[in-house]
């Protein structure tokens, strides 16, 4: 069975939200002067210049250093409505509920999401690791809450997401980044093992967006879903029976959820990471060999940091994926292009 379900205490870390307006002082348009040479009246002919528009003005050589400063930093890279990328990353502003964050994928995802401003509430079974990833995202200036539960524990999730959405004044995002590996093969896996890895890894997914419908909704526009499967999710391994199972549920619950979700404008995909050096996987780095087996597997030649599956998590609730829903994202350095974990 799975783990006993601890009281969801949710602790509020900062109230502030960030985000400064920007503003751009146009410069006004130059008065056009006339010069008539006593040769053109003459020829009763008037030279005009040319009146300059604002939006046209064109700076003098002699311009400021700080003028030069504000010409390159408007070479930035923005969208057609001239937004800048932090902007649209942090677009929509609700809040954001992330499983599993207090390590990982999951920590990483919340400092990504506090780094373009969006709030973030932070859920782990460990306490400790949960209150720890709420103060670094504070620092960032970001209203945030932290709890500790047990996620398999539907009744206490059922009280925890109203009180996070409190805390956070609203949630229009949701990641779900808690996970249980449970190595076992077929040969020796027992009901409870079974039980733990599929509760944590798809049921409490589920059960929580089944909870977040009507946070979303008051949320407005932009709400988005994420749920992380693995590429074990799309290939099989003998030691990760109950994984493997799991994490092909969660594509599967992925797709029916967002089938569901689009008639009320929720987007809803999957990240399917391979390997990523986390807490969950450092033990089996450490045994001799293993770390080169995957990196020799890898094109890319290396293992993942959680902050490049945190970005595209980012991306995929941000307004920016507006068209994406119903799909999963694999990030395994090309290890799948040409073999399995």
């Amino acid at each position: 069975m799975s783990p006993p379900a601890k009281k969801a205490t949710p602790r509020k870390t900062t109230a502030q939200q960030s985000g400064a307006a920007r503003k751009a002082a146009a410069p006004g348009a130059t008065k056009a002067a006339t010069k008539v040479t006593k040769a053109a009246k003459a020829a009763k002919v008037t030279k005009v210049t040319k009146v300059t528009k604002a939006k046209k003005s064109t700076p003098p050589r002699s311009a400021t250093s700080s003028a030069k400063k504000a010409r390159s930093a408007a070479k930035s890279v923005r969208s057609r409505g001239g937004a800048p990328i932090a902007d649209r990353l942090g677009s929509p502003r609700s809040g954001v509920l992330i499983t599993g964050g207090g390590s990982g994928i999951g920590r990483a995802t919340a400092l990504a999401l506090a780094e373009v401003g969006r709030p973030v509430a932070i859920w782990d079974i460990n306490s400790e690791g949960a209150e720890e990833t709420a103060k670094l995202c504070a620092a960032a200036g970001v209203a945030t809450d932290w709890t500790a539960i047990d996620v398999a524990d539907s009744v206490a999730v059922g009280k925890a997401v109203p009180e996070a959405a409190r805390a956070l004044g609203n949630i229009g995002g949701f990641v779900h980044g808690a996970g249980v590996a449970g190595p076992m093969s077929v040969d020796y896996i027992d009901d409870d093992l079974w039980d733990s890895v599929l509760n944590v890894n798809v049921r409490a997914a589920v059960m929580i967006a089944r909870a977040l419908i009507g946070p979303f909704a008051d949320a407005g526009p932009g709400s988005a879903m994420v749920l992380i499967s693995s590429i074990e999710g799309l290939v099989g391994s003998s030691m990760l029976t109950a994984y493997c199972a799991s994490k092909s549920s969660v594509l599967g619950a992925m797709r029916s959820i967002g089938h569901r979700m689009a008639s009320d404008g929720v987007r809803v995909n999957a990240v399917c990471p391979g390997a990523v050096a986390t807490p969950m996987l450092l033990p089996a780095l450490e045994i001799p060999g293993y770390r080169q087996s995957i990196e020799e597997r890898t094109p890319l030649g290396r293992i993942s940091m959680p902050e490049e599956i945190a970005r595209p998590i980012r991306f995929l609730l941000s307004d920016e994926a507006s068209f994406i829903t119903g799909t999963h994202l694999v990030i395994d350095g090309g290890m799948t292009s040409i073999t399995a974990i």
